[in-house]
């Protein structure tokens, strides 16, 4: 029987959730050594949530290796974030047997794929006639759809959520002297000029004739914010739901995760802004685990190297506002589980412009006009002047004659267009691969029998992890107590009383296992005391017949296992 050949996607495009099931276990058909595809659980609308696991079956188990999650799209719009997912496993599994870098990989780690963790919000921007809601699509905190305000939705049924302006001498915003296209805010104590009022395009309901106020979504959780670590109701963090985890598509994850030991790190995928974001969202690096920061900033450094991306701190440099506090992901992560994690903002339309020394929120603030005139070149010269749409009359059924265009904010700055999708998923899957290559790695180095009497043996099993990364990962995982040291049993056949243990225990704990790291510096004063804090050694002594077959193994919960067996010879 011919086996199916892998899949050629297209990555200028996004895949609504049949075609993306499907993709997903063409992959699975076609390298079963490889890819197997699994539901972690269904969405608020019933939907599947599909993980692929990674690995070569022939090597061992994904269970006993250690392990990389990755995940995309928990926010609706952010379709690109799916498309990263989705172009790691496709570089991965094309290049295991010829690339060394790959094939190395899925030979000795596993990875958890979750190319879309909202499938629900997904399928709601993909639509004929789009929303653009932040997550999930159940209605949250109220249940009861507005009975005034205006809701945003694609009026002019074109597929495109735009901007409505209407001439009005109080307006805020006038036309750019340098090209009328786009509206500029007015200068302070500025009068006597054509001014407009601009709104996003939608309905309205029991409009008065005078005021416009633009409603929530319907639909306002913000799945990112429902994780376990610094849940804050939502007084304190809007769209964080009833309680943590309170959500299918988190308490998925969530449980997927805690019941796979050996994931050691991850990223999840968004959009925008162009840049890596590390942890902590919630306190500064002075307050962080030194050990733990100096990981983050290597790993985040090599991250800029290979990616293009900055790599900045969320408290330092990316608040939505200067005063508030961001919770997610990543800090439940690092937080709870001391698993490094990051966040990726994939595609930056300022950068595409040359537009620089901008600070990444502030610069949606305030910025220079000049920016919005190259933003606008950028737009003309490599989108077809589809970046910005061109303002068309449009007879609204509420408000009148208004019209229609601006910034298309969806197809071209919360995603980047077709043509440089794949361009942006490319810059990743070599920062993924180093970063799962560093995991911890249990590996075996010897094992000793030794006859200490005509029925009485000496057993030893030596094992060392041969990762960059310690076993336990980082000090946090050490300070809540999430991981165990290097655990070794060993297994005697039964039913024959001439077979006993005479010292040690069938599970015995030993110590965490470094990483092949440097602590310091080749030419520090004082010499690092631990050569060997790579390797443990467990002891038994076993009486039982010449010739009895024992089996041992040894696990570090994310540095994966170990197994072999010893002849009593």
């Amino acid at each position: 029987m011919t086996q199916p050949a892998t899949p050629t996607p297209r990555f200028d495009t996004f895949l609504k959730y049949e075609a993306l099931t499907r993709l997903l276990f063409d992959y699975a058909d076609a390298h079963p050594n490889l890819v197997s595809v699994d539901s972690i659980g269904k969405s608020h609308e019933g939907r599947d949530i599909w993980v692929a696991t990674l690995t070569n079956t022939a090597t061992g188990a994904a269970i006993d290796k250690p392990a990389f999650w990755c995940d995309g799209n928990i926010h609706a719009a952010e379709l690109t974030a799916s498309t990263a997912v989705l172009y790691y496993l496709h570089q991965l599994v094309s290049g295991w047997g010829s690339d060394a870098k790959a094939t190395r990989l899925l030979d000795t780690r596993a990875l958890y794929l979750c190319p879309r963790l909202n499938p629900d919000g997904a399928e709601l921007a993909l639509a004929d006639r789009p929303r653009h809601i932040r997550s999930s699509t159940r209605a949250y905190p109220f249940d009861e759809p507005p009975v005034e305000g205006l809701s945003m939705e694609d009026v002019d049924g074109d597929g495109r959520i735009l901007t409505m302006r209407i001439p009005d001498p109080h307006g805020a915003y006038k036309k750019c002297d340098k090209d009328a296209r786009l509206m500029v805010p007015r200068e302070p104590g500025e009068f006597g000029g054509e001014y407009y009022r601009l709104m996003p395009e939608g309905t309205l309901k029991n409009w008065d004739g005078l005021t416009v106020k633009v409603n929530r979504d319907v639909e306002g959780l913000d799945l990112n914010r429902n994780f376990p670590a610094f849940w804050r109701q939502e007084f304190e963090q809007v769209g964080a739901g009833p309680y943590p985890t309170s959500e299918p598509e988190v308490r998925a994850m969530v449980d997927f995760v805690i019941a796979h030991p050996n994931i050691g790190a991850g990223i999840s995928y968004h959009t925008h802004s162009g840049v890596i974001l590390r942890p902590m969202g919630t306190c500064s690096d002075d307050d962080m685990i030194p050990e733990d920061l100096w990981s983050y900033q290597r790993f985040s450094k090599l991250g800029s190297e290979l990616t293009g991306y900055p790599a900045v701190s969320i408290w330092h440099e990316f608040k939505y506002h200067p005063k508030e506090v961001i919770g997610g992901t990543q800090d439940w992560l690092y937080e709870h589980l001391g698993a490094l994690f990051w966040v990726v903002e994939i595609w930056s339309p300022n950068q595409a412009a040359d537009i620089s020394g901008y600070k990444w929120i502030d610069w949606f603030r305030e910025h220079p006009v000049d920016d919005e005139l190259k933003l606008l070149k950028w737009s003309d010269e490599q989108c077809g002047g589809q970046a910005h749409v061109e303002w068309k009359p449009f007879m609204h059924p509420q408000l009148g004659a208004v019209e229609i265009g601006g910034w298309d904010k969806m197809n071209f700055w919360r995603n980047p267009p077709p043509h440089l999708r794949e361009r942006e998923a490319a810059r990743f899957p070599a920062w993924m691969t180093q970063l799962a290559l560093s995991l911890p790695k249990l590996e075996l180095l010897r094992t000793e029998v030794r006859a200490l009497g005509p029925d009485t043996w000496r057993v030893r099993m030596a094992v060392a992890n041969s990762g960059w990364l310690p076993a336990y990962v980082s000090q946090r995982a050490l300070q809540r107590k999430v991981v165990r040291g290097v655990v070794f049993e060993i297994t005697l056949p039964q039913g024959d009383p001439a077979i006993a243990l005479v010292s040690g225990k069938e599970r015995i704990e030993g110590p965490q296992l470094e990483g092949h790291a440097p602590k310091q510096s080749q030419i520090a004063f004082l010499p690092s005391r631990e050569v060997t804090a790579d390797r443990a050694v467990a002891e038994w002594v076993v009486r039982a017949p010449k010739g009895t077959r024992l089996a041992l193994s040894a696990r570090a919960d994310r540095a994966g296992a170990v197994r072999t067996e010893v002849s009593l010879d």
